[in-house]
């Protein structure tokens, strides 16, 4: 008991502290120590250098490569103009009056093809604030827009998703980016039909109140999400109502040069080339060396979900890098990329450590029988053990890699004693880190909110419903589906 409250301590602590700011590449081996601490007679020093700083390492191993490719490839969309330039578009399509859909979907187009949520929120957000502003939405809309497009069905649901919560967990169930395509759709329709529903709700009720795009000021969270952020010089918009011009958009003359055929291509290449080398290349290869102790004595479904997943990354930005005709330092765009990974990498890595520690903790093993009690079978049990940790961490990838760490394997071995498809294991675990991750303490939500100039009191509300909630309904509506 006193370990498991010790467990419940360090954790409330990560997640005070990194709310307030505090890396938790510094939180995460403390808070591992203070946990570990709680349990008598446990040897600090041997805890730190052979459970937390190995499980943090072998997060890096496994994943780093997905973290370097997919940080350049969103550098080059973005410094090529690319990105933009699909926003652009899409916005165009739509129009002012439908800024809400035209943000969700550019978002969703951007994530889903490989971008960076991080690299898709700042190159959205300048385009999404005109139309807001052009429209008379209430700006407190514009991050849950962002957030439903950015990290929720196109993080989790849609089959092919790059995202790196859509890879971890294939190692552990040997499957592919593309697992139970079926529950995947649904679970999408779900979060996005919902979401978007709600949000227009919001925006319909605003207006019957007489609430504009102007936010009312908040102070209650300076020291995260300032409450106003200066508008770049270039996209300062017109909002005098017929008079407001979309072409103020595409102010950059090379960037809307550019074909919209050519800026989505390294998308399409991405999604495309994902499926052919996971279902079709890599599998007709002879790959028997892989059982070789030099190779990791393992099989190509362990590994072709990644290796997928890392050539058409590779092959879509060398198209970037053949096709950027705006880019004009693309050795910097390549050096800025690959710095812009190791921070998010090492981030989770932490978290993964923090968690290898915890999972080794007497406190661990009473919470792990209490879930492995729970009605409803091993799908269930994983779901709620997997959203509960990354709800815990605040992070998507690093509670799903900390469950699965522990209980991965045990799962895995339940799920084919009863006949369970380990591609619906894959998709479940997917949606239930994608649901409780994005409390406030997640270094996502207060990116995003600092980004649009917003405080948690004046925003948070409709991340929440949008990333939390609605995620919440469609895996249960997923795992009531599957039960039947």
């Amino acid at each position: 008991m006193i370990s498991l409250f010790g467990i419940a301590l360090a954790l409330g602590l990560l997640i005070l502290l990194a709310y307030r700011g505090i890396s938790v590449i510094v939180l995460g081996p403390l808070a591992a120590l203070l946990a570990a601490g709680s349990a008598v007679g446990t040897p600090l020093m041997a805890t730190y250098t052979q459970q937390y700083m190995p499980a943090l390492g072998q997060f890096i191993i496994a994943y780093f490569p997905l973290f370097l490719l997919g940080a350049i490839f969103g550098r080059l969309m973005d410094d090529s103009g690319y990105a933009r330039r699909i926003a652009d578009t899409i916005v165009r399509w739509l129009g002012p009056q439908q800024g809400i859909v035209a943000t969700v979907l550019a978002c969703a187009v951007l994530t889903y093809g490989g971008v960076s949520l991080f690299v898709v929120a700042f190159a959205i957000y300048p385009v999404a604030n005109a139309l807001f502003r052009a429209g008379n939405i209430p700006k407190r809309l514009l991050p849950a827009s962002i957030a439903l497009g950015s990290f929720t069905f196109t993080m989790t649901a849609l089959p092919g998703t790059p995202a790196i919560q859509n890879a971890i967990p294939m190692p552990y169930f040997g499957t592919t980016a593309f697992a139970a395509p079926g529950i995947g759709l649904l679970a999408a329709a779900i979060m996005a039909g919902g979401g978007l529903l709600w949000l227009r709700h919001l925006a319909r009720r605003a207006q019957r109140a007489g609430e504009g795009y102007a936010p009312k000021a908040d102070t209650s969270n300076s020291q995260t999400t300032p409450t106003t952020t200066p508008e770049p010089n270039a996209l300062r918009e017109k909002a005098h109502g017929s008079g407001f011009d979309l072409n103020e958009l595409s102010s950059d003359k090379n960037r809307a040069a550019i074909p919209f055929a050519l800026a989505i291509a390294p998308i399409i290449l991405v999604i495309i080339l994902n499926y052919l080398f996971s279902v079709h290349v890599l599998p007709a290869q002879d790959t028997g060396y892989l059982a070789q102790p030099q190779f990791g004595a393992t099989t190509i479904d362990a590994v072709r979900g990644v290796w997928s997943i890392i050539l058409s990354l590779s092959l879509a930005i060398l198209f970037i890098l053949a096709t950027g005709r705006c880019l004009r330092a693309p050795i910097r765009s390549l050096v800025e990329g690959a710095t812009a990974a190791v921070l998010p990498i090492f981030n989770t890595a932490s978290l993964v450590g923090f968690g290898a520690v915890v999972a080794n903790l007497p406190g661990f093993a009473m919470v792990q029988t209490g879930l492995a009690d729970i009605d409803g079978g091993p799908l269930v049990s994983l779901a709620i053990s997997t959203a509960v940790l990354a709800g815990l961490t605040g992070s998507a990838s690093g509670g799903m890699t900390i469950a699965l760490e522990a209980v991965g394997d045990e799962y895995r071995r339940l799920g084919d004693a009863v006949g369970l498809d380990p591609g619906v294991m894959h998709r479940i675990t997917s949606l239930a880190t994608g649901s409780l991750d994005a409390l406030p303490h997640n270094g996502a939500v207060i990116t995003l909110l600092s980004i649009c100039g917003l405080g948690h009191r004046q925003a948070y509300g409709p991340i929440f419903v949008v990333a939390v909630a609605i995620p919440l309904l469609a895996l249960i509506t997923c795992l009531t589906v599957v039960s039947f």
